[in-house]
């Protein structure tokens, strides 16, 4: 099997940038990103740590991540499973990438800079949603942005609802967690129990 080792074979395989995917790479927000953000409920946040790298969802409601100025954004942490692995990367290595989603939009934008935490509380309850201020809030500093074309949300036609997979035809979180579990967990009823315990803890 042929190996790819060398930054000069991959540019003698793919040849060199245009000007266009140059060109819309900056340092700040402008306004025409500024919209993306504004307008997406998803994100997803990589970091990398000590133990490896992660990629990690983050939905809310649309705008969720705050743009403070053209080289800032906050982004509040919800209720969830209190891994935390996002967050104790962010505290060893404050280096994050990323990637906003826009439902119906093919264009995406991606953003890379570096990280902090706090738990200030006063900027934590500016986060509030349904009476619950954000656990913390992730305070980033832009390096990069810029926006990725549309090739990979056309080409695996993301957004088409007659492409959505019935989530019947996969396998439940529950059965998932009674198999890791070796049958500690009983899969049958943490399905059943999840609905009413994520009502509960949405925010």
């Amino acid at each position: 099997m042929p190996l790819i080792t060398s930054v000069e074979q991959i540019e003698a395989l793919y040849g060199l940038p245009g000007e266009a995917s140059l060109v819309k790479e900056l340092d700040h927000v402008i306004p025409e990103y500024a919209a993306f953000i504004e307008a997406s409920p998803f994100v997803a946040l990589a970091t990398s740590g000590p133990e490896g790298l992660d990629c990690s969802p983050r939905g809310d409601l649309a705008g969720f991540v705050r743009l403070v100025d053209e080289k800032t954004l906050m982004m509040p942490d919800r209720r969830g499973n209190n891994r935390a692995d996002s967050l104790k990367n962010i505290i060893r290595d404050p280096r994050v990438g990323l990637l906003f989603l826009v439902p119906g939009s093919g264009t995406t934008l991606r953003i890379n800079g570096r990280a902090h935490i706090t738990t200030d509380a006063e900027l934590c309850a500016s986060f509030t949603v349904d009476g619950k201020p954000a656990r913390s809030v992730t305070v980033i500093s832009v390096d990069t942005v810029y926006f990725q074309c549309a090739r990979a949300i056309v080409r695996s036609d993301l957004w088409n609802p007659a492409k959505h997979v019935d989530p019947k035809s996969l396998p439940t979180p529950g059965q998932i967690l009674e198999i890791t579990s070796r049958k500690n967990i009983d899969g049958v009823t943490y399905d059943r129990e999840w609905p009413e315990r994520a009502k509960k803890t949405m925010w």
